[in-house]
């Protein structure tokens, strides 16, 4: 079951990763969803470096193509919660910094579990009162297919939706991390949040 869930969140976060979503900005938001998914799987097939979970490649992918992808500001300010607000602008910019290198990890340890599966579109449900959507897939290949939800937004004015949360087999990324990250705030502040972060995404450390 881990490792099932483990290549979901690979797909999911391979989308934060691709430049299709930047690049096809009229495009629908299952639209989009769709090509990535398919561009991203067949990378990760035909790429041993990716296979083998070089961590500088996946690094380097991510940097040049994460950034008009993702909200990260979005995902970070989501997952810190309320205390977000007593944050300085610098330690803003540690958290999304740190939260991303999070992410990165995931990713490339997840993404050497990629091997035949595909993704298929099943549904796009607007969320009511806002300018948010939710593209609901279905992840398969062997074993029993695994629902990966992507929520996404596009205000009036932005030119491109953008993922701002992820949904894995029912539990959404952004929430899993804010509960975590509560405890820290809890114990330290938002410069202990900071502190665990960067002590979490030291080499070697899980």
């Amino acid at each position: 079951m881990y490792k099932t869930l483990l290549t979901a969140s690979t797909l999911a976060l391979a989308a934060i990763a691709s430049p299709m979503l930047a690049q096809a900005t009229a495009a629908t938001p299952d639209a989009l969803i769709r090509q990535i998914s398919v561009d991203v799987i067949d990378a990760a097939k035909k790429d041993p470096a990716i296979q083998a979970g070089d961590l500088n490649r996946i690094v380097a992918l991510v940097d040049s193509k994460v950034l008009p992808s993702v909200n990260f500001e979005v995902m970070t300010r989501s997952a810190v919660g309320p205390q977000w607000r007593q944050a300085t602008p610098e330690q803003r910019t540690k958290l999304q910094n740190e939260f991303k290198t999070l992410l990165l990890r995931v990713y490339a340890g997840a993404l050497t579990q990629v091997k035949d599966q595909s993704v298929e579109v099943t549904k796009t449900l607007p969320v009511a009162g806002s300018s948010q959507v939710v593209v609901q897939t279905e992840v398969r290949g062997s074993g029993e297919p695994i629902k990966l939800d992507y929520r996404m937004d596009k205000p009036a004015d932005a030119s491109a939706w953008k993922i701002i949360d992820v949904n894995v087999a029912g539990i959404w990324l952004v929430q899993s991390y804010r509960s975590q990250f509560a405890t820290e705030i809890t114990k330290g502040g938002i410069e202990g949040l900071i502190t665990a972060l960067v002590e979490r995404n030291k080499p070697g450390k899980g």
